[in-house]
């Protein structure tokens, strides 16, 4: 039995959003923004392991454009995230 390539790029691109949405901590960013900063271990630990996902699925052969997207996106929040909870 074959899965079908289409079938498999869609799933694909679905855990990508999903993915996008786990990683998303807008909403802690708004309570580091408004004077409640919240832990600054697990940003920082989304953020390295985001850039260690991108450059795998960079550096592929074949490279996995549904696992860089979603991870440039927690990438972006984790340090976001970060950031707020010291500045703030």
């Amino acid at each position: 039995m074959t899965i079908d390539d289409t079938l498999v790029n869609r799933l694909g691109w679905f855990a990508s959003l999903m993915g996008i949405l786990m990683f998303s901590s807008i909403d802690q960013i708004r309570l580091n923004l408004q004077g409640q900063p919240g832990s600054v271990i697990l940003p920082l630990a989304t953020t390295v392991n985001c850039f260690a996902w991108m450059a795998y699925s960079f550096l592929r052969r074949e490279r996995d454009w549904p696992l860089f997207w979603a991870n440039s996106v927690g990438a972006v929040c984790g340090f976001a995230t970060a950031l707020t909870a010291l500045v703030m």
